[in-house]
């Protein structure tokens, strides 16, 4: 039987290259990309695009139905900036859209769904330093609040009604590809633009920050990895703690300053620093490694060459 893929939320920051690797996994028609708005031009032209709220069950079930669709993988969410700002738009969104695809689990409508979470379950009284999988969560912000629900929820339908969810926590992700859409760690992308453009950055963290962080690469081959993994290694239904390298603004402005010497940066912090101090700066993905084999590619050093290197290379051929 065929394998035909939904990825919600498709147009954004890790929606947008999740779809395109999919899409080369999988073939483009085998792989249905929808948001409520369209994306680039790239994931536009490479295969089928639903417009989708994914707060509308209504709409989700006749996608479902058209395609055959036996695979979700629900990318839609407001993050955790952004959230601050809309509360009730936020919860809305994060948390009828994950209803809308565990029912479709529950009534066996599809085989397999992907919910991603992210370090934001986390909050100011869990252990800072190598977080554990199973540790105190009293997240103390609206996106928080929702991912922390969203991993109650998974684990119940699991337990309950058989649902094959699968899920990650997700730490700050870079990427050169696509601009990031409302997050605490957003700097760690907006840095490396305005390195190149303007040679200096205004971050609005405080220099000392340290923070979970990825390379968008690593954080498509984890959600790969953990949807390709046999059910039976999945012991963890909700959600798994994934790392790959921590550090502050002022290590990753030492960084770019190797590549690029004149480069300046300055800290204002704004409200995004008391979200990024309820967070930890360090996490212990052990389960990870041992129930589904997770390993990460890249360092800071590797993102660092990495982000300049195609980011001059997009610049040069806008020129």
């Amino acid at each position: 039987m065929e394998k035909y893929i939904l990825i919600i939320g498709a147009c954004g920051q890790i929606g947008t290259e999740l779809t395109m690797t999919l899409r080369k996994k999988y073939g483009n028609d085998h792989v249905i990309a929808s948001d409520i708005r369209e994306g680039n031009e790239t994931l536009m032209n490479s295969g089928p695009f639903e417009i989708l709220d994914a707060t509308d069950s209504n709409a989700l079930e006749e996608i479902i139905a058209y395609y055959e669709i036996s695979e979700i993988y629900l990318m839609a969410a407001m993050l955790s900036a952004t959230a601050e700002k809309f509360p009730m738009r936020a919860w809305n969104l994060n948390m009828n859209s994950l209803f809308n695809v565990l029912n479709l689990g529950k009534e066996k409508k599809v085989d397999k769904i992907f919910w991603p979470s992210s370090i934001a379950v986390f909050g100011p009284n869990t252990p800072k330093e190598a977080t554990p999988q199973n540790t105190i969560m009293e997240p103390s912000t609206v996106y928080g609040i929702s991912k922390q629900s969203g991993e109650r929820w998974c684990e119940y339908y699991f337990k309950n009604f058989d649902v094959d969810v699968r899920s990650i926590r997700y730490p700050g992700l870079i990427s050169w590809k696509t601009m990031p859409g409302g997050g605490t760690t957003d700097y760690a992308v907006e840095i490396y633009h305005k390195a190149l453009e303007e040679g200096t950055y205004n971050c609005f963290l405080k220099k000392d920050t340290v923070l979970p962080m990825m390379y968008m690469d690593d954080a498509i081959k984890a959600t790969l990895q953990i949807m390709e993994a046999d059910a039976e290694d999945i012991k963890v239904r909700s959600s798994y703690n994934l790392a790959a390298m921590s550090f502050k603004p002022e290590d990753i402005a030492q960084n770019i300053q190797q590549h690029i010497p004149d480069f300046t940066i300055t800290y204002e912090p704004d409200f995004r620093q008391a979200i990024a101090d309820s967070w930890p700066s360090s996490i212990d993905d052990s389960d990870a490694r041992a129930d589904w084999g997770w390993k990460a590619d890249f360092d800071l050093d590797k993102t660092t060459a990495t982000m300049l290197s195609n980011l001059k290379k997009n610049k040069a051929e806008a020129e």
